[in-house]
């Protein structure tokens, strides 16, 4: 024992040995760490032997726990001591003999002192206490202290190796809880029922305190606590738990003087319900483990004899059931109990418990066994999943479990196409299962199937749980390799390899080509199927190149084995057809004579051809000679003419044959004989040929191949000019050349983004000359729809690359685009196949805006599954804008859940694409291409929003493009598409996607079926009006042509009738049928032309006689003369006008329009033809009419006494209705409709005026004359006309050559003869009579 007023502190020290010894021991010397010193005492340590001994396995380390006393007498030094441990920085190494060891932690358990009064008491430090032992002992009374209140403290130093214990979570080995109760003489208050009550929570913490102050005093006592408030007085229940059996009423006159005197506790009424003892009952477990599914026993035993027995789990008492059973024995001593668990699952984990009751003990007591069990399943960790070829290699699978293998049952189990046994071995705590596949194992169908293999683990109890681990067997296939060209093929042939592999299940295919660098082929190139027995992969070249030339490598995978073949194939150089440059391409040939014939081709691709030049004219070979020309090998024939009866066009080709019998044949040269005697043009570098005749050359050649070619014409002076150069500048003509090549590469997609940048920046540098040149603008084009098939990945450059070269072409566009056929379409559709050639990266499509040119676009996916809405703002000088939404629901329904949509929107596309001259409809907006990948079924819509760039235009009309019209050259369309005209914008509804736009027109356009109504009313009428006009003619015409002036005038309206009825026959036969025979076209054309010409010329004819007969009154001139220059005047003209019209424009296919068999305008201008004779003869015919006009006051100023000036005027207006329409003035409306925005007025006039002008006719021309009027009364025979006839008669045989009916004849009888001045009634009047007659018969 420790001598007196000496502290003593007791620590457990963890060492671990590094050493190969079975059992370690140490002496105290050993562990000595340094000597502790204090101001007033020595310090001892005493090191116990020790305590706690672990054996090891060899090799391994060993820890070891030992007690360490440690001695000092001035108390004041505890602290110290206790911070010095804590700041130990662990682990401390110990250097022995023989091993390595050190201390891992130091963890104070007991710390005894002197009282001061020759007493010791000894407190245990947190998570430690006094063991039962000790509790029971009355030697070791329990103390307590204020600073230790609660601690457990004894009062009296225990002997020797006797210190506290950790306490497990469960707590001392017997617990006793005694539920007590005690009576307050105070009266019962209801909050004490209601424990979150003030009242309730101050009774609970003062009896709580008194209670600890007053059972505190006995040892092995833990805590207490109130557990409620009863009536009766007040009654206080509480139970008191402690470390063993208690005597607790010692302690109740202490608790009575703990407690306020005012709660009048009274000290007699304690008692106990009964003792609950926890500990005292063994309780144990089998199957241990146990898992899932096992049947599980709990076994509790008991050192009383008691027969009372219950279980519990959760709270409810266990019954015996179909999974539950309960058996018990008992003998005088003890107790046992046995609850079985079948098929026990993870739901009955949690708390069990045995409770044995004595109730024949007063208080009652119960003896309780508790157990927390966790069900948990078998858990297994397998091997993954694997891939195993079937080449006799050997790769193991494994199960583990975090317990022993012992406890389990092991099984494996293969089940699949492919059921390969394996070896099974087990270790600790895995299993393994050794595989081997040779390849007679797995048969060729099967290659690539899975197999599971199960591994089952089971236990003796019932447990079991398994693992599926897949093997995916792989034979490497045979593959065989061969072509449809045995190997060599020529440049410019077709060929394809068919690769067979015998394995079916592959996951892809790759094709390889070594030609001096090993390069993938991209996959557009070849297609893959597979059958039951095989795959087939075919790789189909439509028109070989050297780049083909190489070793083919065919490679078919299955995860990753790799089954491939190989295969040499020879390209045998052959030029292909562009590349053969041939001279000339047309010419004329002088008969008899000689014609030299050339054909070159680079010299790269010269090799040992057999060249012959072949004639359509002459089937024999024509000799040739070979000669280096630069970089060309050019072959030169002569061809001969000597017998000149057949000088059809003929053609003249080259053919090159290369080494093994390939053929190309040239593209022909166009060959025309013609006499020596009509040649007019000669020279050395053009060759031969007539007035008019047209040569073409080949572009002169730049050490490279230019494509294109130079026409050249035989003019009026006898030279050759140039006519047409459609010659590609260089750096065009290297992208074509390099375009070419890249399609029909093996790798076009690789190297297209490198040919994107390229073609991009070329054209910006060239941009010049392609907007002035058709031919490099249609070279660019076509580009672009060359390479915008081929799949690019969708990375911003490649997409600014492609649009930047659009946006170029489309700046500023100058008239160029018209002399480029189809060349707005062809862009259209590049664009459109460029956007779904766009392969996403990373399920995005960026975003692209240039000055003309805007890209957006999405992938739908079922994360990215929303409204398709996309804005198109330009802020150039277009200042144009539009929008693009496809809702959720239409990707839902249009089957776009999983697709890719772009949009790309234009902002000076109606610069470029050609309007509808018929209909004057305009492009008011954007244009706007809207793709997607795969297309939308028919149940589908997107709506669009098209600001308006002009907001006088009207007559909103959403459209697409339609690329099947007008012969595969497009046209706007409307079919499937609803427009709403919204202020500023327009919104349009569509069913399908294509490019889009919206069209409007001027404001007149509304009126133009109005006008068209109008036109074709009025032809009509006008046909039968000059019909009636021929047929009258003829009845009357004895009688109304007796004079000169009347057989003129008579004949002239005649003419102008049969004329205007032709052509008006002729005009509606082609406005109703727009399209026909190009011969019937040209005819037609032709009559409509000559026969309005006759109108005007005989309108002419019919004028100047009036001027005439009004200015020179006294000339006479003969009916025969008169005749003649009326005929002469009245069709000839016209036809030398339409025949020079047709022999000029005819040859150039400038005739007429393309779309409408009328006179041409835009490219040669033949409509002047028309419109300048036309517009020279209504002029002339206005200037006779003012002429005239001027003269009638002048023969009135005689008979101003008794006519006023209103009279006069009225007779001058009169004679102004008469004659506009008789002397075609009302043509005189179309110059002003020619102008842009001319009145609606002048179209309405022109339009009526002249479709009625049959109707005019006949009824100023004809039935106004009054002896036409007579004429048609005789023939009748109409008696109340009689006498008024018999009236006409007496005036004379000579009528007026333009007579008017009553009132008009009247008035202008009145104005010109009344006096008797000019008196035009007799033919044998004086010869000045007579010419005052022919001038004012004129008029009348």
């Amino acid at each position: 024992m420790l001598s007196w007023r000496i502290t003593l502190f007791c620590a457990l020290l963890q060492i671990i040995q590094g050493s190969t010894q079975g059992l370690w021991e140490s002496n105290s010397g050993s562990i000595i760490h340094s000597p502790l010193h204090g101001n007033r005492g020595r310090e001892e340590v005493t090191v116990q032997r020790g305590l706690h001994r672990q054996k090891r396995q060899a090799g391994l380390p060993v820890n070891h726990t030992i007690v360490v006393e440690i001695h000092f007498a001035d108390s004041s030094l505890e602290n110290t001591i206790k911070s010095y441990l804590s700041n130990l920085s662990l682990p401390i190494l110990i250097n022995a003999s023989d091993s390595t060891e050190k201390i891992s932690s130091i963890q104070l358990t007991t710390v005894c002192n002197s009282a001061g009064n020759r007493s010791t008491n000894c407190c245990c430090e947190d998570g430690y206490g006094w063991s039962n032992e000790v509790c029971r002992n009355p030697a070791y009374p329990s103390t307590t202290t204020a600073s230790e209140e609660h601690r457990n403290c004894i009062s009296q130093l225990p002997s020797q190796e006797i210190y506290c214990l950790r306490q497990d979570p469960g707590g001392p080995e017997e617990i006793f809880i005694r539920k007590m109760y005690v009576r307050l003489n105070v009266k019962f208050q209801n909050d004490l029922r209601n424990p979150s009550s003030k009242l309730y929570k101050q009774y609970k913490r003062d009896l709580e305190n008194a209670f600890t102050k007053g059972y505190g005093t006995l040892r092995c006592f833990i805590s207490s606590q109130v557990t409620g408030f009863r009536n009766g007085s007040t009654v206080v229940d509480y139970k008191v738990t402690s470390a063993g059996d208690i005597p607790v009423a010692k302690a109740n006159a202490k608790i009575a003087e703990a407690l306020n005197t005012s709660y009048h506790l009274d000290p007699t009424s304690f008692g106990n319900y009964s003792v609950e003892i926890y500990g005292g009952t063994n309780i144990s477990i089998s199957p241990k483990p146990f898992f899932t599914g096992d049947t599980v026993t709990i076994r509790c035993d008991s050192r009383v004899a008691s027969s009372n027995v219950t279980w519990h789990f959760g709270g409810h008492a266990i019954s015996n059931g179909s999974q539950h059973s309960v058996t018990s024995a008992f003998s005088d001593t003890n107790a046992s109990s046995t609850l079985k668990i079948r098929n026990i699952s993870p739901t009955d984990s949690g708390l069990y418990s045995c409770a044995f009751t004595e109730r024949d003990r007063s208080p009652t007591t119960i003896h309780l066994g508790e157990v927390n069990i966790t069900v948990s399943s078998i858990q297994i960790v397998k091997s993954g999943d694997i891939v195993m070829e079937c080449n006799g290699e050997q790769r193991e699978l494994s199960c583990c479990v975090d317990t022993e293998m012992s406890f389990f049952n092991v099984q494996w189990k293969p089940n699949g196409a492919i059921n390969i046994s394996g070896t099974n071995y087990s270790t600790s705590n895995c299993t393994y299962y050794l595989l081997q596949a040779n390849e007679t194992q797995c048969p060729a169908s099967k290659s690539g199937t899975i197999t599971t293999y199960t591994c089952e683990l089971s236990t003796a109890d019932g447990a079991r749980q398994s693992k599926h681990i897949s093997v995916k067997y792989l034979r490497k296939a045979n593959i065989a390799l061969d072509s449809n060209v045995n190997g060599q093929v020529s440049e410019g042939y077709s060929f394809f390899l068919t690769c067979r592999s015998d394995v079916s299940n592959y996951d892809k295919v790759s094709w390889q080509i070594q030609n001096g660098n090993l390069t993938d082929i991209d996959s557009l190139w070849y297609t893959t199927k597979s059958t039951e027995n095989e795959a087939v992969s075919v790789l189909a070249v439509q028109k070989a190149n050297q780049d083909w030339n190489g070793t083919y490598t065919c490679t078919f995978f299955q995860e990753f084995l790799a089954s491939s073949a190989r295969l040499a194939m020879k390209v045998f150089s052959l030029p292909l057809e562009q590349d053969i440059t041939r001279d000339p391409i047309q010419a004329v040939v002088s008969c008899p004579g000689e014609q030299a014939l050339k054909c070159c081709v680079a010299a790269s691709k010269a090799e040992n051809y057999a060249v012959t030049f072949k004639s359509d004219k002459n089937p024999s070979d024509i000799p040739y000679e070979m000669k280096n020309e630069g970089n060309f090998i050019c072959y030169n024939g002569t061809l001969r003419f000597n017998d000149c009866k057949d000088i059809k066009p003929f053609n003249v080709f080259c053919e090159f044959t290369n080494q093994i019998n390939g053929r190309v044949r040239s593209s022909p040269m166009n060959l025309r004989l013609a006499p020596k005697d009509t040649i007019t043009c000669n020279s050395s570098e053009v060759g031969l040929g007539g007035i008019g005749a047209e040569a073409i050359k080949p572009c002169p050649q730049q050490n490279i191949t230019v494509q294109g070619e130079v026409t050249y014409k035989c003019d009026h002076t006898q030279h050759w000019v140039i006519a047409r150069n459609s010659c590609l500048s260089v750096p065009v003509n290297d992208l074509v050349l390099k375009a070419e090549s890249l399609v029909s590469s093996p790798a076009p997609i690789q190297e297209l983004p490198a040919y994107l940048k390229n073609l991009s920046d070329t054209v910006k540098n060239e941009k010049k000359d392609i907007r002035n040149s058709s031919a490099d603008l249609g070279a660019v084009i076509k580009i672009l729809n060359t390479i915008s098939v081929i799949p690019v990945e969708a990375e911003k450059k490649n997409v600014e690359n492609f649009l930047s070269t659009v946006d170029t072409i489309i700046s500023n566009p100058t008239d160029t685009w018209s002399a480029v056929k189809n060349g707005s379409s062809q862009l259209l559709d590049s664009v459109e196949q460029f956007s779904n050639s766009l392969l996403a990266i990373n399920n995005t499509i960026p975003s692209v805006t240039l000055e003309n040119v805007q890209l957006q676009g999405v992938v739908v996916n079922s994360t990215n599954y929303s409204d398709y809405n996309k804005d198109f703002i330009f802020s150039s000088l277009s200042n144009l804008s539009g929008n693009v939404l496809i809702d959720e629901r239409q990707i839902k329904t249009g089957n776009l859940s999983q697709s890719t949509i772009i949009s790309v929107a234009y902002s000076n596309l109606s610069l470029i694409i050609p309007q509808d001259e018929q209909k004057k409809e305009l492009i008011n907006g954007l244009v706007i291409s809207t793709v997607a990948k795969p297309s939308p079924n028919n149940s589908f819509q997107i709506k669009m929003t098209f600001a308006k760039s002009n907001k006088s235009l009207i007559d909103p009309r959403c459209v697409f493009w339609n690329f099947s019209f007008s012969g595969d050259q497009g046209g706007w369309d409307n079919t499937g598409c609803e427009s709403e005209n919204n202020g500023e914008n327009v919104s349009c509804t569509c069913n399908h996607l294509t490019s889009f736009s919206v069209l409007m027109s001027p404001d007149g356009h509304n009126n133009h079926d109005a006008l068209s109504y109008i036109t074709y009313i009025g032809l009509g009428i006008s046909i039968l009006s000059l019909v009636a006009c021929i047929v009258i003619e003829a009845l009357v015409w004895k009688s109304v042509t007796k004079t000169r002036i009347s057989y003129m005038r008579h004949v002239c309206i005649l003419n102008v009738a049969i004329s205007l009825l032709i052509a008006d026959v002729w005009f509606i036969v082609v406005a109703a049928k727009k399209k026909m025979d190009a011969n019937i076209c040209i005819a037609a054309t032709f009559f409509v032309h000559f026969f309005y010409l006759c109108v005007f010329f005989w309108m002419l004819s019919l004028s100047l006689m009036l001027f005439y007969h009004l200015v020179f009154i006294l000339h006479n001139t003969s009916k025969t003369v008169m005749k003649a220059v009326a005929f002469c005047l009245g069709y000839g003209c016209p036809l030398i006008i339409s025949a020079l019209t047709i022999a000029v424009t005819l040859p150039q296919h400038t005739y007429t329009r393309d779309d409408l068999c009328i006179l041409n305008w835009n490219e040669s201008k033949a409509l002047l033809a028309l419109v300048v004779p036309a517009l020279v003869i209504v002029a002339i015919n206005a200037v006779i009419t003012v002429v005239v006009i001027g003269k009638i006051p002048i023969r009135s100023i005689g008979e101003r006494s008794r006519n006023d000036e209103r009279s006069s005027l009225y007779r001058i207006t009169k004679s102004i209705g008469v004659l506009t329409p008789l002397l075609g003035l009302t043509w005189g409306f179309g110059l002003a409709t020619v102008f842009e925005g001319s009145s609606l007025v002048f179209h309405i006039l022109f339009n009526f005026f002249n479709a009625f002008q049959g109707l005019f006719i006949l009824l100023f021309g004809i039935l106004w004359d009054r002896k036409v009027r007579e004429a048609l009364l005789s023939k009748c025979s109409l008696s109340r006309w009689s006498s008024q006839t018999s009236k006409s008669s007496t005036q004379g045989t000579s009528a007026p050559m333009l007579s008017i009916s009553y009132p008009f004849s009247r008035a202008l009888n009145n104005l010109f003869g009344k006096a008797g001045k000019y008196q035009v009634s007799t033919e044998s009047a004086s010869s000045s009579s007579e010419n005052t007659s022919k001038a004012y018969s004129l008029l009348t």
